[in-house]
């Protein structure tokens, strides 16, 4: 009887009303206490690892070092039960060497966890970290996206790598002042579409299908601001029909993205072929407020030298890259991609 007449009750508008801005004040409730707990975890880290870094750096000691970090261990572990292991303290020395006071608000402030600063924090290059965490922030990305794009080399891949070290940093500070992308922080040298499936041997068709039917794997790879507008889109010139293989639109950097996929190394006329679509683009179906149209040449063999040499090319409306049907070896990946940014440092050094 008391259960019949409670779920009438439930079943009143007034009753479900009641219910669901209670389960609001919840909701909200325990997402502020969250996000306050992660805030002052990562700040009481950081303050641990500086307390531990000026105890040590006081006494000029190596040995010193390692031998404070076991015994705090002992003796915080002692009164304060787990979580207080010579590794979790060495993390906090990490955090308080690698950022400084003003670096771990601002990543409090944007609600970076303490697993995604100790992801980033060992790092050895500061504007990798710097691009990372700003995508991170940007993208929404969780722990182990972050950590699954830190171990793909998303960084060196990017065609901001490729700049020298004083235009990386002054692009990385805008965006991340301006909460804003450009084209090198977005377009790559490589893709890994490893995740479609495709056979050893398949034709273009077959490629573009399968980017279709797993669209949500392939913009997982590609970024989370691309939007798919069109596959085949015709567009007719001179009454010739032409067909982009597939026509994106990029939110954050607020462009038509058209992607064009071959089979084999780039050609020359494969870029002729682009800037044809990215005209048509420009003056039939850009809209007010948009930029630019950008074209993306993906090509499934790479030869270096010309792609280094078009990603360079800071100007350009056309970017080209490989894709990778098989992940890669890492270490091959990295050879190529030293080799391509060695390419780019020369270039830059004959200036």
């Amino acid at each position: 009887m008391e259960k019949e007449i409670v779920n009438s009750i439930s079943n009143l508008p007034e009753s479900k009303h009641l219910y669901e801005d209670v389960c609001h004040i919840i909701d909200d409730t325990r997402t502020r206490v969250a996000v306050y707990v992660n805030s002052e975890v990562c700040m009481t880290n950081w303050r641990i690892g500086t307390r531990i870094k000026e105890d040590v750096l006081y006494n000029k000691r190596a040995e010193y070092g390692k031998q404070v970090i076991k015994n705090l261990s002992l003796q915080l572990t002692e009164r304060y039960g787990k979580g207080w292991s010579e590794k979790t303290l060495r993390h906090c020395l990490r955090s308080a060497e690698t950022f400084s006071e003003a670096d771990i608000l601002s990543a409090v402030r944007r609600q970076f966890s303490w697993t995604q600063l100790k992801s980033v924090m060992y790092l050895s290059d500061p504007l990798a970290r710097q691009f990372y965490m700003q995508m991170c922030y940007y993208e929404h990305w969780d722990t182990r996206t972050l950590d699954e794009k830190i171990s793909s080399q998303l960084y060196e891949r990017t065609a901001i790598s490729r700049r020298p070290e004083e235009v990386r940093k002054a692009t990385l500070d805008v965006t991340s002042e301006k909460n804003m992308l450009v084209p090198d922080l977005v377009f790559r040298s490589s893709y890994f579409l490893d995740v479609l499936g495709l056979p050893d041997s398949f034709s273009e068709k077959d490629l573009e299908s399968a980017i279709i039917s797993q669209m949500q794997e392939f913009l997982s790879e590609m970024g989370t601001d691309f939007a798919f507008l069109a596959r085949q889109k015709r567009i007719t010139v001179d009454a010739t029909d032409y067909y982009i293989d597939l026509l994106f639109y990029h939110r954050g950097l607020r462009r038509l993205v058209a992607i064009d996929l071959k089979l084999g190394k780039f050609k020359p006329e494969h870029e002729g072929q682009m800037r044809l679509y990215l005209r048509y683009l420009n003056q039939n179906e850009r809209r007010e407020g948009e930029e630019t149209p950008i074209g993306l040449i993906l090509c499934s063999e790479g030869n270096t030298e010309h792609i280094e040499y078009l990603m360079l090319d800071e100007q350009s409306p056309i970017k080209v890259a490989q894709y990778y049907t098989q992940l890669p070896d890492k270490k091959i990946l990295a050879e190529k991609l030293q080799r391509a940014i060695a390419i780019a440092r020369e270039h830059y050094a004959e200036k």
